[in-house]
């Protein structure tokens, strides 16, 4: 279902401070030169747990000044999932599920590069019910899948699948700052 309500239905509500607000108490990545910018925050991935959203992990990376930042955002959320304990996968289900992520992510960071002058950050969190997926960029348009959906053209084909792996997704603006945080849910793996 595509929306632009900055959060999913149901009980979880808004997150504090708002979908797209800064992370609190992050940590540094060392590493890679690219992953220095990273920051981590999370108890189990060794930085400091969010204080407002209790069993919520959270990692962001940026992007400022790179090149290929589809292949370095699926090689950092692999990096979490692995760190989370959805890789590697104990079955096929899980497998899928973890794909699955890779995939949105790959496809919401290049959507942002074709359509909004690349990615500046990228956040992935989770809690034990969703895996929440935001990439921030400057773009002013709104993301939307292609209808009629035309599976044997070329293109055109990123938002619709999102919109079929995903439980919800939508796009959230903050007032007087340019661009948006296209946001997708995923749900956890059992």
């Amino acid at each position: 279902m595509s929306t632009t309500r900055p959060y999913s239905p149901g009980d979880r509500g808004p997150e504090p401070g708002g979908a797209s607000a800064p992370s609190e108490g992050g940590v540094p990545v060392t590493g890679e030169p690219a992953v220095e910018r990273a920051s981590v925050t999370g108890a189990a991935d060794g930085g400091v747990a969010a204080p407002s959203a209790p069993g919520r992990q959270t990692r962001r990376l940026t992007f400022e000044d790179e090149s290929g930042v589809v292949p370095l955002a699926r090689d950092f959320t692999r990096q979490a999932l692995y760190a989370w304990g959805w890789l590697p996968a104990d079955s096929a289900d899980q497998r899928a599920a973890a794909e699955d992520v890779l995939l949105v992510v790959s496809e919401l960071v290049t959507n942002a590069c074709l359509h909004a002058e690349g990615p500046d950050e990228l956040s992935i969190s989770r809690d034990r019910k969703v895996i929440r997926l935001e990439v921030s960029d400057r773009g002013t348009g709104e993301p939307a899948p292609r209808t009629p959906h035309q599976a044997g053209r070329p293109g055109g084909h990123g938002m619709f699948i999102v919109q079929r792996l995903c439980l919800d997704w939508g796009v959230v603006r903050s007032p007087g700052v340019p661009g948006k945080t296209v946001w997708a849910e995923l749900g956890a793996h059992a």
